[in-house]
């Protein structure tokens, strides 16, 4: 280690690289949504960044049930031990107070966590292609046969800080024999460290998964040293890294869903509800967009009328169910929301926004606006809070305005609707019926397989 001890009371937030923990001299000050100082996080320089992923690149893997079971154990520790000093509850407590995500949202992502690391394994191999082998001494390779194997040995995380359960996605690709390097959000990094951390402990080595945190400057070098990449990011990400096959994008989701004038919304409205305002209505699987088969008013009427009974909390409160920012970027975010709503109808508007806590901090409270046509460009708009805006939609406007979806829930009972919407390539998942678009399980694709991404076949054929 290197550099000095942080501020008193402050959790020290080490780089994570080859050759264990480094404390750098280039510190940043994460604080809480009130601004006040949590923890000293190091930021590595270029030539750091360089020898870790060198380091990573020839580290020797380690065979597949070794993998395994570390991962497992690991998310035992991550779930339920003492990591760097801190408790699960300290944790947890931790990152509700600088994230601002309600603490139940951060318990339930850290049970989750869990549970998809225990099922990484079972994950990737839903994404193996029936009729690969695992390994190349397979008898059937006697007579030819393809074998699934890694496009690469090193791969990049650019993670996100909008929610923990992000950083279950990843440690796959530890599944498959993969050395893992994660540069975390500087907006919450406490996730990644503790996961890396236990990873750690369960017995993976220092040169197989590491912790970069860095300036933008020096971000690039993280994916620049790796084989493979993934980046979280929004629209000026996608564009930068858009024509980068190596780098595998997980942008705005812009979720949506719709309901065709064969079913009644009445009977639906608990999960369009949920469906916008689930885990504070962060998520990219968080409904955005609102497509109605006729008059849009009564919906829109009962859906502010549901979403403004939400209380204001601080987000530690066991009662919190709306996400908190500083007082100054939840303003920023309402007068943004603002200029971009003009011309549609307010039924919860930017005024209503932000419901100020009186220590620095304020709630983002939901926001209903109804827009004219299924084209309008606030479609497409994507804020981290439950903000929904909600259209007509007809058949004669096609599906163009349902494409760019992560999710669409679409509640109908016309079938050659939903043949049409799965053959549909800008739609990445499909629920039929009255299903959340946050729902999601182990073993079933988020954007695709990451496994799709991070392996290949090949045909071996062997005397």
């Amino acid at each position: 280690m290197t550099g000095e001890h942080p501020e008193p009371g402050l959790i020290d937030l080490d780089a994570l690289g080859a050759k264990g923990a480094f404390r750098a001299r280039n510190r940043q000050v994460i604080t809480d949504v009130s601004g006040s100082a949590v923890a000293e996080l190091s930021l590595v320089p270029g030539v750091f960044v360089d020898r870790t992923m060198a380091a990573l690149r020839k580290a020797a893997g380690r065979p597949v049930d070794e993998r395994i079971d570390a991962i497992a154990r690991a998310a035992e520790i991550f779930s339920a031990g003492t990591v760097n000093g801190q408790s699960v509850g300290e944790y947890e407590h931790t990152v509700s107070r600088v994230s601002g995500l309600p603490v139940t949202v951060v318990r339930t992502a850290t049970r989750s966590i869990a549970v998809r690391l225990k099922m990484a394994h079972y994950s990737v191999r839903q994404a193996q292609p029936r009729g690969a082998a695992d390994d190349w001494r397979d008898p059937l390779t006697r007579t030819g046969h393809a074998v699934w194997t890694r496009r690469g040995d090193v791969f990049a995380v650019h993670a996100a800080g909008n929610h923990p359960g992000t950083h279950s996605l990843w440690p796959e690709a530890l599944a498959l024999g993969y050395r893992v390097a994660v540069r975390p959000s500087r907006r919450e990094p406490f996730t990644p460290h503790r996961l890396i951390s236990a990873l750690r402990t369960a017995g993976f080595g220092d040169d197989e998964v590491a912790l970069l945190p860095t300036d933008h400057e020096r971000a690039d070098a993280v994916l620049r040293g790796a084989d493979l990449g993934m980046v979280y990011g929004g629209a000026d990400v996608v564009h930068k890294y858009a024509s980068d096959p190596t780098v595998l994008l997980q942008g705005p989701g812009r979720s949506k869903i719709l309901l065709t004038s064969d079913v009644d919304w009445r009977e639906h409205l608990d999960t369009i509800v949920a469906s916008v305002s689930h885990h504070g209505g962060t998520g990219c699987v968080n409904a955005t967009t609102v497509l109605v088969e006729g008059d849009p008013a009564p919906l829109c009427a009962a859906l502010a009328e549901r979403l403004a009974a939400l209380p204001s909390l601080p987000p530690e409160d066991e009662k919190a169910v709306l996400p908190v920012q500083p007082a100054a970027g939840a303003r920023a975010i309402a007068a943004y929301l603002g200029q971009r709503a003009e011309g549609t109808r307010p039924w919860l508007g930017s005024a209503d926004v932000v419901a100020d806590l009186g220590d620095g901090s304020a709630v983002l409270r939901p926001a209903v606006h109804q827009a004219d046509r299924a084209d309008a460009p606030q479609l497409g708009i994507e804020l981290p809070f439950p903000c929904v805006w909600v259209a007509p939609w007809a058949p004669e406007d096609g599906l163009a305005p349902l494409r760019d979806s992560l999710v669409l829930t679409v509640i109908t009972h016309r079938d050659e609707l939903v043949d049409r919407l799965l053959a549909e390539p800008g739609i990445g998942n499909l629920y039929v019926g009255d299903q959340p678009t946050y729902q999601i399980a182990p073993g079933l694709p988020h954007d695709g397989f990451l496994a799709e991404f991070l392996m290949r076949s090949k045909t071996v054929i062997r005397s």
